[in-house]
């Protein structure tokens, strides 16, 4: 049997790091319900350096560095490096979409979900849908 996996944008770890984020408890209880499900969770350390980043600068640095740690130490977070090959990739569909928004970060992302098979996104960023993504948030 396939494991259904997820992938983790920006949006959804800053809420969850965020009580003061409109999306907070959503966002509670979307992570419980995949935890229930046991679904495979991807992301990305561009996205992963987005997160910090923002939540260092909504919240504080200790909130960060917590973010991080879990982050660092969690068995069930599947992180994915940005390769050269990935970035370059990214860079190519970020150049196509002049009429979109998409942040380079977002591109990134749209490429591992593509090569991963992912179709899922725990978000609430309509970019991803504008790509075709179905977003949880």
């Amino acid at each position: 049997m396939v494991r259904r996996t997820v992938f983790v944008d920006t949006v959804a770890w800053v809420a969850l790091a965020n009580e003061n984020d409109n999306l907070h408890e959503a966002a509670i209880s979307e992570r419980r319900k995949l935890a229930r499900e046991k679904v495979r969770i991807v992301t990305t350390n561009f996205v992963i350096d987005e997160s910090i980043t923002l939540i260092r600068s909504r919240t504080n640095h200790a909130n960060a560095v917590a973010f991080g740690e879990m982050i660092r130490q969690s068995k069930t977070i599947n992180v994915v490096h940005i390769s050269k090959e990935l970035e370059e990739e990214a860079w190519q569909l970020f150049k196509q979409f002049h009429d979109k928004e998409f942040s380079f970060t977002d591109c990134t992302s749209f490429v591992v979900m593509r090569r991963e098979g992912i179709w899922e996104c725990f978000t609430n960023d309509h970019h991803f849908e504008q790509m075709g993504y179905r977003k949880l948030l």
